[in-house]
């Protein structure tokens, strides 16, 4: 186990770089909106653009890794993920950051995709929730630093997104000068979620829910926060909470789903997620407190959920197959993440902030439901 995560730690070291980047884009690029005084619509259109861009990765992507590696595609989704963040503080304009956003969205999960595949080679069966734990912890703990960052400048001029363009771009380092064996690219591209499907369908129906529930928190979770009532540091504090839940959570869930039926700890994480999202319903910035541990307890569940997917996908997987399940899980969480915002907005428009957590719990509720099914339909890991 040691030995794999040696194999992969430059790859580590450029996550963590890559996501604290990303975390204080994604946290300021909403305010900027905010700010402009476009509404929770033109933001969700906005999310929308970028899922779209982010779910066109999984047919382009795996093309260029044949051609030409998995570290020169890396290499190259950063300089688009810089050049979007910059393009974004030269021109406030609505339409063009859809354009904008959406070059990040087809960046980020192409670097996802290469990251996944690139650590599902690496992994063994035995310890693949534990290494995909590792990856994810690093993951979260980088964008922990973005909201804190934000906080320190003002959303409305372009240095924020200067310092962003600067981690971002810094991500590429530790890939591009290590010494360590890359995977070899595929013979064979393209992506089978009928294949993904037969292998195993809750993987495939709870790859597209967590994207649902992922994509309407990150495109709101800013803007949630200043509806319930938070300051930008009580913002920034509502993110560290979740992804501080989702970190302390992640090894355990990882690794006892390496020893038990993986949907079961699915089941599991949905229970909790149901109970967080009812609990944030209730409270505003007057139980501040109360709401960071609502948080908490929804981050404990709601990115271990997708590790666990991704783990359960891939224990099917046979060797040479691994860029093709990443990007079939990429189409479905992407396709997820596209409606997220769209649902998410929808409901902030209609209900205010509490819209936002009634949706994470309906959204929990209804994987629960499904996944209990899948065990009751197949007792084996399927």
């Amino acid at each position: 186990m040691i030995a794999s995560i040696r194999a992969v730690s430059s790859l580590i070291a450029s996550v963590f770089i890559l996501m604290s980047g990303f975390g204080l884009a994604n946290y300021v690029v909403p305010l900027r909106a905010l700010g402009e005084g476009w509404t929770a619509t033109d933001i969700a259109l906005i999310g929308a653009v970028y899922s779209a861009g982010y779910t066109l990765a999984s047919f382009i992507t795996p093309k260029f890794i044949r051609l030409t590696g998995h570290i020169r595609v890396f290499a190259a989704n950063i300089a688009l993920m810089v050049v979007s963040i910059l393009l974004c503080a030269l021109v406030a304009d609505l339409w063009a950051w859809m354009a904008f956003r959406g070059m990040f969205g087809f960046a980020i999960a192409s670097c996802y995709l290469i990251m996944e595949s690139w650590i599902n080679e690496k992994a063994e069966n035995e310890y693949r929730g534990f290494m995909f734990s590792v990856y994810m912890v690093t993951a979260m703990g980088g964008t922990i630093a973005g909201p804190y960052i934000a906080s320190l400048g003002d959303v409305m001029n372009t240095a924020l997104f200067i310092v962003a363009a600067i981690i971002l771009a810094s991500a590429v380092f530790p890939v591009a000068l290590s010494a360590s064996s890359t995977p070899t690219p595929p013979t064979e591209v393209g992506f089978d979620l009928k294949s993904l499907w037969r292998r195993s369908p809750v993987a495939f129906v709870g790859t597209f829910l967590s994207g649902v529930i992922a994509g309407a928190w990150l495109n709101f979770a800013a803007v949630f926060a200043k509806m319930s009532g938070l300051t930008e540091t009580g913002g920034a504090n509502l993110i560290a909470a979740i992804t501080v839940g989702a970190i302390v959570a992640q090894f355990p869930l990882g690794r006892v789903s390496d020893h038990v039926d993986r949907r079961a700890v699915m089941v599991f994480c949905c229970i909790l997620g149901v109970i967080a999202g009812l609990w944030m319903f209730t409270l505003d910035a007057r139980h501040e407190y109360q709401l960071y541990m609502a948080a908490c307890l929804s981050g404990m569940v709601m990115f271990p959920i997708y590790s666990l997917n991704v783990a359960h996908a891939n224990d099917m997987a046979l060797p040479g197959e691994f860029v093709r399940i990443s990007s079939g899980i990429t189409v479905l969480y992407g396709v997820g993440v596209i409606l997220g915002p769209l649902i998410g907005g929808q409901a902030i428009a209609n209900a205010g902030a509490r819209g936002l957590p009634m949706v994470l719990a309906v959204f929990f509720a209804i994987y629960g439901v499904y996944a209990t099914w899948r065990i009751l339909r197949r007792p084996a890991k399927a």
